[in-house]
């Protein structure tokens, strides 16, 4: 297939998802980048989720299309918030594949989010793109919907990109851990047996898991992250390198949790911190309405594809990074 070339002008980005904390970073970095930034989103501005012929105007003739949008996993997993944390990043990444299926100048990039919890609990060994083992269960079964939609058909025009995120520091996430450290209760998060319950089972065409897992990694397991600096750089990488498929977005140097809480305490000034028990833990995340995969799953997560193609980490360590993300809270 031959691609008709661009027609003369700034190059339009399409930004799905675009209203939370990632998004408009990257909205922002791509239009300091020169792009004229096309959002797309339940409001708009630019094109609406059910306006099917104003989605097919942005993205034909776009040079660049990004897909952020899914219902944010910080809430706890009802059987509602579960339906639509699915339903949200597959219908989504569905309706934009149709729109460069039909267009005459399809992107020739699509940068599509996904997550880095598509592999397994993993305390002995690191995941990679190429050697990663997939997980089971609630969070797994949304990540390989997740890309299956993105992934699918033929698209010769477009190359496709899932960014496999870690967690990212700068945002909702790190702002949580960082109020927890400072209510005093910045010590290690050890997993162990709980009440059974059903919120983490598979869902999906083709469901895997059932029952909450328990293990007893004694505040070991494995805690992967990426600056968001370094997510707008990797983006930017991405694009250049000419890579194409799953890409880790994850720093180098990954730490387990009872480092990650010694370093909050350390970046927020709180001299002790109360190691919290899975009995402990799981009420205050009920209180908080969110749940605890994101303290208690051993994330550990390298970036390969970055690594072997040339990427250089601004924030590689875990320590400055901390520093950083919650001096800027503070400014």
């Amino acid at each position: 297939m031959t691609v008709p070339s661009p027609a003369p002008g700034p190059r339009r980005a399409v930004v799905a998802g675009w209203s939370g904390f990632l998004g408009t970073a990257l909205a922002a970095d791509l239009a300091r980048r020169g792009y004229d930034v096309a959002r797309v989103g339940r409001q708009g501005p630019d094109a609406r989720w059910g306006d099917g012929a104003a989605l097919d105007r942005l993205v034909d003739g776009a040079d660049l299309l990004v897909n952020l949008a899914g219902k944010s996993v910080g809430c706890r997993y009802t059987d509602a918030n579960r339906d639509e944390i699915l339903r949200s990043r597959v219908a989504t990444t569905r309706r934009l594949h149709d729109a460069v299926s039909r267009a005459a100048r399809p992107p020739r990039l699509w940068l599509n989010a996904s997550t880095a919890t598509i592999y397994r609990y993993a305390l002995d060994r690191p995941q990679t793109e190429d050697d990663g083992e997939p997980g089971s269960g609630f969070s797994v079964d949304v990540a390989r919907a997740w890309e299956a939609a993105l992934f699918a058909g033929d698209l010769p025009g477009t190359r496709r990109v899932a960014l496999r995120m870690a967690i990212v520091l700068g945002g909702p996430a790190s702002d949580q851990l960082a109020r927890v450290a400072r209510l005093g209760l910045g010590g290690p998060q050890l997993d162990g047996r709980w009440l059974p319950h059903r919120r983490y089972r598979g869902i999906g065409e083709h469901p895997t898991g059932g029952a909450a897992p328990a293990h007893r990694s004694r505040g070991r397991q494995r805690f992967s992250w990426i600056h968001v600096d370094d997510v707008l750089r990797a983006a930017r990488f991405v694009d250049d390198a000419g890579l194409a498929g799953p890409v880790n977005l994850a720093a180098p140097h990954p730490v387990d949790n009872r480092t990650l809480m010694a370093e909050l305490r350390r970046a927020v000034g709180a001299p002790v911190g109360l190691p919290a028990p899975r009995w402990l833990l799981e009420p205050a995340m009920w209180a908080l309405r969110n749940e605890s995969e994101l303290l208690l799953k051993s994330r550990w997560v390298l970036p390969a594809r970055l690594r072997d193609a040339g990427f250089t980490f601004r924030w590689p360590d875990l320590a400055p990074a901390l520093d950083d993300v919650v001096g800027r809270r503070r400014s």
